[in-house]
């Protein structure tokens, strides 16, 4: 019940923010007064939200308008709504100008997935090509299928593999509980021999200590800055995944607003988008200084954690796995229209072709 009275709430929140799109387009609106948009972001507390989406939204939008264009923001797990729930409410209008994290289509839509799969991305270079390769695609998607017009697309520093005990290279994974956080690591889990454990990332830590996972994916630095390398004393620095999320506008509201405005924001989010991903990768290594006690590490609290460097014999393994499992299990839920789309834009880039399976 409580659950459902925070959603409410959020959702009374957000309702607002169709209102606050009226108010400021028509030729009535006060001059002295900048109109004001709300916008849910992306995770609460991570340097993507904290860094760059909060200030470019609530400091950055008011100065690059000469103060005729505003912006209130909150992250969507501090807002009280799902994260799954995110991609409808864009929707359905109720949330106008969101984040929303790719993974969370990828149950009922796993076509959305494809750009960051289990294993396809071991370096931000590869990553940069993928995301080149598919964006098209996923614009289009989004507009045709979503009615979210894509304005930004950004990235979260690499997932990675923290352990409690000892490895030496992806194979030690086998028979282990590993944290997972979406289908596509589940599958590379499963495919090692470990057993992947389905947890939300405030539920993390929690799960890691009453031992229901001995290992756990997720960003090197997220990992570091809630304390996972107290718990931990191996890490992996090959990328399992990274965590793709799309800004976008419901695309009634991205029509409604002045068209000065729709061009402010074409300019301007390619921006935010950039220093993001400057940030993700800065962060990725600041991450694995931060772990293993680097003197790189820029933080006060840094770990002893012990960096397992990625092997030949792991690259090769993370590339049989991702044509023998990843790639399988992804078509299984996608599709025979996925094969298609898979081998028009990923399959030649990666040399890895889709076939349909049954």
């Amino acid at each position: 019940m409580l659950h459902v009275i925070r959603i409410a709430a959020a959702l009374q929140w957000l309702v607002a923010a169709v209102s606050a799109l009226c108010l400021g387009v028509g030729p009535a609106a006060s001059q002295s007064v900048p109109q004001k948009l709300r916008i849910v972001g992306g995770l609460a507390g991570v340097s993507q939200y904290v860094r760059h989406e909060e200030p470019f939204w609530t400091k950055e939008l008011l100065r690059v308008s000469g103060g005729k264009f505003d912006a209130d923001i909150v992250p969507f797990d501090r807002a009280g709504v799902p994260g799954g729930d995110m991609p409808r409410l864009m929707q359905l209008g109720v949330v106008p100008f969101g984040t929303v994290i790719l993974s969370f289509f990828s149950a009922q839509y796993p076509d959305l997935a494809a750009p960051d799969l289990a294993g396809l991305n071991p370096d931000m270079a590869t990553l940069k090509a993928t995301v080149a390769a598919y964006r098209p695609y996923l614009e289009k998607t989004l507009r045709d299928r979503h009615g979210v017009e894509m304005l930004a697309l950004y990235v979260y520093p690499a997932q990675v593999v923290f352990c409690k005990k000892p490895m030496s290279g992806l194979a030690d994974l086998a028979t282990r509980r590993i944290r997972v956080s979406s289908a596509t690591q589940s599958d590379f889990v499963s495919a090692l021999g470990g057993v992947p454990v389905l947890t939300g990332f405030a539920q993390l830590m929690a799960s890691v200590v009453a031992g229901d996972s001995e290992c756990a994916i997720t960003g090197t630095m997220s990992g570091h800055t809630l304390g996972l390398h107290e718990l931990t004393s191996h890490v992996h620095t090959m990328p399992v995944t990274w965590g793709l999320a799309a800004f976008g506008a419901n695309t009634s509201a991205w029509e409604a607003l002045p068209p000065e405005l729709r061009a402010l924001l074409r300019r301007e989010m390619p921006k935010l988008e950039a220093a993001i991903w400057v940030e993700s990768e800065r962060e990725t290594a600041e991450g694995l200084a931060c772990n293993t006690g680097a003197a790189s590490c820029g933080k006060a609290r840094r770990g002893e954690m012990v960096e397992v460097v990625a092997t030949a014999q792991d690259q090769r393994l993370r590339k049989q796995l991702l044509q023998t499992a990843v790639l399988p299990s992804w078509l299984r839920r996608c599709g025979a229209r996925c094969a298609d789309v898979w081998n028009q834009t990923l399959g030649p880039l990666h040399g890895a072709l889709a076939v349909p399976t049954k």
